[in-house]
């Protein structure tokens, strides 16, 4: 099953924006298994109103929960355990690559015992880091390298978000041992015809192919 996982250094790092990024440029199915923070919005409903893919590429989630928290404590508030054995990968269209989104980072605990990286390696894609540009994201993405390196999971590369650095690019690149594979300048407008001049113009498109 191709495709790819995306994670992220932190909560609000953009997985959500390069999670539209690919599935518009890549004509793909997007599926975030836990959700947390839907008060207002999930993060398919952003998906679906930047990418504009038709209906049947917005998997709907496995768990879902109001509270902006860590999924194990939101799962524990709504009386749910999390369990990896029910998130399987759905049936969906023939062809079509998946982009997997997490919720929060890496570390990120789901129940007593089960962290992000315990669904990562349970789903088995490769791994895209959404990382950002500013002050912070060096210590951030290499100690995420490490993690997911530890677990034993493919990293294809990071994607850098926000004002260009090329300073921690190169840091993030040397020391970690990967790929700079994107970057995504600040957007004033995100749809989809702008997320697709982006992928043109900032991605490594062979990467992705």
């Amino acid at each position: 099953m191709k495709g790819f996982f995306v994670t992220g250094t932190d909560t609000n790092v953009g997985k959500t924006v390069l999670s539209a990024l690919l599935v518009a440029a890549l004509d793909a199915v997007y599926w975030k298994p836990i959700q947390t923070g839907d008060g207002e919005s999930t993060d398919r409903a952003f998906v679906r109103l930047w990418a504009a893919p038709p209906e049947d590429r917005l998997l709907p989630e496995c768990y879902c929960f109001d509270p902006p928290v860590s999924p194990h404590l939101a799962a524990r508030e709504a009386g749910v355990r999390i369990a990896l054995d029910s998130i399987r990968l759905p049936a969906a269209a023939a062809g079509r690559p998946w982009i997997v989104e997490g919720a929060g980072g890496v570390m990120v605990p789901l129940n007593e015992r089960d962290l992000m990286l315990d669904l990562m390696r349970h789903l088995g894609l490769p791994v895209i880091v959404a990382a950002r540009t500013s002050l912070g994201t060096i210590n951030h993405t290499l100690l995420t390298l490490a993690a997911l390196r530890g677990a034993q999971l493919e990293v294809r590369g990071v994607v850098l978000i926000g004002e260009e650095n090329l300073e921690n690019r190169c840091a993030i690149e040397h020391y970690g041992g990967v790929r700079a594979v994107g970057h995504i300048p600040f957007l004033e407008k995100i749809n989809r015809a702008a997320l697709l001049d982006v992928f043109v113009k900032h991605f490594d498109q062979n990467v992705f192919q």
